[in-house]
C-alpha cells in the first residue's frame, strides 16, 4: 500500500510538472504573439543600403536610371539573436516612352520570429523633364501582402519536438496595399518623399483566430524623406553624402545618414550612423561600370549588441544597357 501510494504521488508530481511546463510554453508563445502583433517600430523592413533599394521606399524611383536595373538585397539583422529579422528583396525597373515613364516590380520576404511575410508590388512613375539635367517624377505602387505565423518552427517539448496542438501554422492571409511618392533628380543630386504603404494590415488574433486588420488611417503612415548629393573632389575622388528620415506618428524620428568615398570610380568606402541605434561601415566595388556589389555592417549602439554579432547586408545591382544606347551618364544612386 505504501509503495502504491508513493507511486501515485510521483505520478501526480510528474503530471503537475508537465502541466506547469506546458503552461510556461503557452505563456511564452502568447508573449511572442503579443510582441509580434503590437510591435510597430519595424513594421516596414529596415535597410541600411536604402540608396540602392529605393524601389521599396518610393515608387517614383522607377525608371530613374534610364536603363533596366536589377537589384537583389539580403539582410541578416542582429546575428545570433533568436527570432531576428531576416530580409531578402528583389526588384527590377526601367524606363518607357523615352524616359517619360517608368515601370517596376518589387518582391520581399521577411521572417521575424514565427511571422513570415511576403510582399509583391508593381510600381509606375511618370517623369517630367524640368531642364537638361533635372527630372521630377510622381509614382504609384500597388500590391499584396501574404502573412503567416509558422508555429511549426517552435520546439515546444523537452525532447525538441513540436507540440501537436501548438505546432499548427496559422492560415495564410492575403491583403492589398498601395502607396505613392515623389522623386527629384539631377546628375548628382536626388530628393524623395513617399508613403510606400498606406494600409496597416498587421495580423491580429481575434478569439484565437488570426485575421488581417486593415486600417486605412494617416496616423499609421510611415513617411520617408531621402536626400543625397555627390561632390567631385578631383578626377579620382568623389564624395557621396545622403540621409533618410522615417517618421511615424507617436514614434521617434528614425534618421539614417552616411558618407561614402568613391575612389577612381571603382571602390566605395564609407561610414554611417542610425540615430540612437547603430554605427555603420560600408564597402562596395564597381566590378564593371554596370555591376555593383556592396556590403554593410551595423554595430548596434544599444543593449541588443550584448546578445548579437551586429547586422549584415549585401547588395547586388546590375544595370543593363540597350543595344541602341550605351550608358554614358554615371548613376550614383
Amino acid at each position: 500500500m505504501i509503495e502504491k501510494f508513493h507511486i501515485k504521488i510521483k505520478k501526480i508530481k510528474y503530471l503537475r510538472m508537465k502541466i506547469i511546463y506546458r503552461k510556461k510554453k503557452i505563456l511564452s508563445l502568447c508573449v511572442l504573439m503579443f510582441l509580434l502583433q503590437n510591435t510597430k517600430a519595424q513594421y516596414d523592413a529596415m535597410f541600411t543600403q536604402y540608396m540602392y533599394n529605393e524601389m521599396f521606399i518610393n515608387p517614383a524611383y522607377a525608371g530613374s536610371k534610364e536603363a533596366m536595373s536589377v537589384t537583389a538585397l539580403h539582410r541578416q539583422q542582429w546575428l545570433n539573436f533568436p527570432g531576428r529579422p531576416i530580409t531578402t528583396t528583389f526588384s527590377l525597373h526601367g524606363p518607357l516612352m523615352q524616359n517619360k515613364m517608368g515601370l517596376g516590380l518589387s518582391v520581399l520576404n521577411e521572417r521575424i520570429g514565427v511571422l513570415n511575410r511576403n510582399l509583391i508590388y508593381a510600381s509606375y512613375a511618370y517623369r517630367l523633364k524640368l531642364n537638361s539635367t533635372s527630372n521630377l517624377a510622381f509614382g504609384l505602387m500597388a500590391g499584396v501582402h501574404n502573412q503567416v505565423y509558422k508555429f511549426s518552427d517552435l520546439k515546444t517539448n523537452n525532447d525538441g519536438s513540436v507540440d501537436p496542438i501548438l505546432g499548427q501554422n496559422s492560415p495564410s492571409i492575403l491583403s492589398p496595399n498601395f502607396g505613392f511618392g515623389i522623386y527629384y533628380t539631377t546628375k548628382t543630386f536626388y530628393a524623395g518623399l513617399s508613403i510606400p504603404r498606406m494600409i496597416d494590415d498587421q495580423l491580429r488574433f481575434m478569439n484565437g483566430d488570426p485575421k488581417a486588420s486593415l486600417n486605412f488611417s494617416p496616423t499609421g503612415y510611415h513617411y520617408y524623406f531621402t536626400l543625397g548629393n555627390v561632390f567631385t573632389i578631383n578626377n579620382d575622388l568623389k564624395l557621396k553624402a545622403q540621409t533618410m528620415v522615417k517618421a511615424v506618428q507617436n514614434s521617434p524620428l528614425q534618421v539614417d545618414a552616411n558618407v561614402n568615398l568613391l575612389i577612381k570610380d571603382l571602390l566605395w568606402v564609407g561610414a554611417g550612423y542610425r540615430y540612437n541605434a547603430a554605427a555603420v561601415a560600408l564597402i562596395g566595388i564597381n566590378i564593371t561600370p554596370q555591376f555593383l556589389v556592396s556590403y554593410s555592417y551595423d554595430y548596434a549602439l544599444n543593449s541588443i549588441q550584448n546578445y548579437s554579432y551586429g547586422s549584415h547586408e549585401i547588395v547586388l545591382n546590375y544595370l543593363f544597357s540597350y543595344k541602341s544606347k550605351k550608358i554614358v551618364t554615371p548613376r550614383y544612386f
